[in-house]
């Protein structure tokens, strides 16, 4: 049995619905990130997890426990918020332990704890210090520590590197992960930011319009994308309308302004109108192989690769080329562009966005 269930979860606002009959079951020790953009559901999810709101319908289910009606400190929960929440007039021991205090925990052994979290995220000797004395990605491991601390059954992280800077938030990713690892603690991660979702996650769970639109491992979420919104949420992506000629045991044949094109439907009843979709760096530049010939419109030069825009029969196609030295053609030049069938996916127009994707 899953350590987290969510069972039916529903929450409504009046006539507005945040989140409608969301199931999902979390494994001991695994991370699961809820993704999304602004506004589906992933916040309001993770605050009925910790108690601080109230299903309209549905359960909650922590390690074969109904927490549904719980309160939050009851519920041996650790969150950790995009703010930090740290008490400036506390030092970073006074912080870390202040939770300890509460559960009246002596003091011996809350010096213990809190000695090991702050070692533990990499903040020995700084227990002293108050939170202003801290850049942000140290008061960014207080939270962290302040949680740890406390040893929750169930780790909660509310967007907690985006008030990072970018090198910094790689770092976190990294570090945060192998704390998780090691602890073996069940957590929790809501992020827009879909690096961190793909870094850090055993699973992701794809949110859209209050409902969950993938479920999968970050590589299949990637390589696979089960919805038209996965196709287009997670990356950079080219979509291409189409019709179905004839489908055939493995691949449709799709007719895409005038080309067919061989795509591999999984297994998937696709028909009528659908989308035709291929990452960037699936495609490359080539020259008797081309598949399509068309002008380049943009040349952008981003370090590891180059990002093109090129002008095709088909629409345009985005074309990401790694850096290997040297440049690809300047814009306004022809080239010929080339992909594997295997490299296509198709999905139908009209799948419901917010349909489960598989497990």
């Amino acid at each position: 049995m899953a350590f987290l269930t969510l069972q039916g979860i529903s929450k409504r606002y009046g006539d507005f619905t945040a989140i409608e009959q969301l199931d999902l079951a979390v494994e001991r020790g695994e991370l699961l990130a809820l993704l999304g953009p602004s506004g589906c559901g992933k916040t309001t999810t993770l605050q009925m997890v910790a108690g601080f709101v109230t299903p309209t319908a549905g359960r909650i289910l922590l390690d074969g426990r109904d927490i549904t009606q719980e309160r939050p400190e009851k519920r041996g929960i650790g969150v950790v918020f995009q703010s930090y929440a740290l008490f400036p007039h506390m030092t970073v021991a006074g912080n870390v332990g202040f939770g300890l205090e509460m559960r009246k925990v002596k003091r011996k052994e809350r010096d213990e704890r809190v000695a090991e979290a702050l070692s533990l995220v990499r903040l020995n000797g700084l227990g002293h210090r108050f939170p202003k004395e801290l850049s942000g990605g140290q008061r960014q491991r207080v939270a962290i520590a302040r949680a740890i601390a406390m040893q929750p059954e169930l780790l909660l992280l509310d967007e907690p590197m985006s008030n990072l800077d970018a090198k910094l938030r790689e770092e976190m990713h990294i570090e945060l992960r192998a704390i998780q690892k090691r602890l073996g603690i069940t957590t929790i991660l809501v992020t827009h930011d879909q690096v961190e979702a793909m870094t850090m996650s055993d699973r992701i769970a794809m949110m859209h319009r209050g409902a969950i639109a993938q479920l999968s491992t970050p590589y299949d979420a990637y390589e696979r994308p089960s919805t038209p919104f996965a196709s287009t949420f997670l990356g950079r992506t080219n979509a291409f309308p189409g019709e179905v000629l004839r489908r055939n045991p493995r691949c449709a044949e799709v007719a895409v302004a005038g080309t067919t094109l061989h795509v591999p439907h999984e297994g998937r009843q696709v028909d009528g109108s659908v989308n035709v979709y291929i990452r960037p760096e699936k495609v490359h530049l080539a020259n008797g192989d081309a598949r399509v010939r068309g002008r380049i419109a943009t040349r952008v030069f981003v370090g590891n690769q180059w990002l093109l825009e090129v002008e095709t029969e088909l629409g345009k196609l985005r074309v990401a080329q790694p850096n290997l030295g040297a440049p690809p053609p300047e814009e306004g030049h022809e080239v010929g562009l080339a992909w594997t069938d295997d490299d296509l996916r198709v999905l139908t127009q009209d799948d419901r966005e917010s349909a489960h994707g598989h497990a």
